[in-house]
């Protein structure tokens, strides 16, 4: 693990410590990624088929994952498993329900009345990867708010295993969230599959969900062409950075950074604290617990910053997808954090109590992406229609207001518009 001293970086060394892989932003990926889309747009079922043989060693026939399929795979989950999952749901769902939105009815002055109507989108794209490992928290945090939302068609796509077969723990979790339309199809060919449809496949509206390059790419991909579909959110490779004091356990913060390392070896894992000390105790609880782990990464750096508010700085410019701030008063820091997808706040919050478990939602903004998008919510499963409706009283006290307006603005068919309506009002007043 890099050990780096703020204070002596120069401009050029700043920004490198702070720097994302380019992975995502590959334009080889993407050219790939398109060319999957392409391939699919144009020969559906087929595409997939052929291009799960070619990307996945899996041989598929029927695409869409039967009923007793996802009967089966709920039935042989160990028990302690489905406890598991099921207060996983229901505290993701205790949380999320109380999110719901709320509509708006007002009238703004007398005789004209706005509202803001909530919708749900009518059919969803639900991507939960399965490559190194199966993510079933990833079914719970992307089908629990579009239950809540009533998005009435949720579609789910997962990565086939070489025999042709989903993961039947990814199964379990989707009968266990009551999603019914489950495809076993992974990657850009997924992404393009829900975004313009199949003979198999329903078109969908909007698609989320975490994925490697290729399906980021395609994503993004498809949210640019008007007949695809939208996306959750931009999102690159997973990172977690650690704000710690002197007082923080070296063994938890080596844990937390460890754990999101796991993911995959673009992953980031970013620690700041003011104490050498403790970033040496850090650096040798690394050593010590990569040896007893499955999947041994190379973490990225330590920073060692002059003080917490330099680390406060330096947080809001990364801009990190979870933060965990353990410090002797974790909460003082959090009125100056802005730019963090997910905050875990004290030595006994754990970030993977928010992957799985503690209701928050674990798809999160990555890349720096934070500085402007939230976390996954009921809200991105709908959407706000305005309406309004104005009486004639209304019309006649604000109608000069907009006829004026267009006029300022030389459109004059927007104020004829109005104009022939208060002309009539005015005749049916002289007859």
């Amino acid at each position: 693990m890099q050990i780096l001293n703020w204070q002596t970086l120069d401009p050029a060394a700043r920004r490198a410590a702070l720097a994302r892989p380019r992975s995502s932003q590959d334009p080889a990926i993407r050219a790939q990624a398109a060319a999957i889309v392409d391939a699919v747009r144009r020969e559906g079922d087929a595409g997939v088929r052929r291009l799960s043989r070619e990307l996945d060693g899996a041989d598929l026939g029927e695409l869409r994952v039967s009923a007793a399929e996802i009967s089966a795979a709920r039935a042989a989950l160990p028990s302690a498993q489905r406890l598991a999952l099921e207060q996983a749901i229901e505290n993701v769902t205790r949380f999320h329900a109380a999110q719901l939105p709320t509509g708006v009815s007002l009238e703004t002055q007398p005789g004209v009345r706005c509202e803001s109507l909530i919708r749900p989108l009518r059919a969803v794209g639900l991507y939960v990867p399965a490559g190194s490992a199966p993510l079933p928290s990833a079914v719970i945090m992307l089908a629990v708010p579009a239950r809540l939302a009533g998005c009435p068609e949720r579609v789910l796509c997962t990565p086939p295993r070489r025999d042709g077969s989903a993961h039947p723990a990814i199964l379990a979790a989707a009968g266990l969230c009551g999603i019914e339309l489950v495809y076993k199809i992974g990657g850009a060919q997924a992404i393009a599959a829900m975004a313009y449809g199949t003979d198999s496949v329903p078109k969908v509206a909007k698609i989320f969900g975490p994925g490697n390059a290729w399906v980021t790419a395609a994503k993004q991909l498809v949210a640019e062409d008007p007949d695809g579909a939208a996306l959750d959110m931009p999102a690159g490779p997973s990172e977690v950075m650690v704000i710690a004091d002197g007082e923080a356990d070296a063994a938890f913060v080596a844990a937390d950074l460890l754990a999101q390392a796991e993911h995959g070896p673009d992953s980031q894992a970013v620690l700041l604290s003011d104490a050498p000390q403790l970033i040496a105790a850090v650096v040798l609880e690394i050593r010590a617990q990569q040896a007893t782990l499955s999947r041994q990464r190379i973490l990225d750096s330590s920073v060692l910053v002059p003080d917490l508010a330099a680390a406060v700085e330096l947080c809001e410019r990364y801009a990190p997808e979870h933060l965990l701030i353990q410090t002797r008063v974790p909460r003082a820091l959090l009125e100056h954090i802005h730019s963090a997808g997910s905050v875990f706040l004290g030595r006994w919050s754990p970030e993977p109590m928010g992957d799985y478990c503690s209701g928050t939602n674990h798809v999160l903004p990555t890349y720096g992406y934070a500085r402007a998008y939230s976390g996954l919510a009921v809200s991105d499963f709908v959407r706000h229609m305005s309406v309004q409706e104005l009486s004639t009283q209304g019309l006649r006290a604000l109608g000069p207001v907009a006829a004026t307006l267009a006029g300022m603005e030389g459109l004059d068919a927007h104020a004829a518009a109005v104009a022939v309506r208060l002309d009539r009002l005015a005749q049916s007043v002289a007859s």
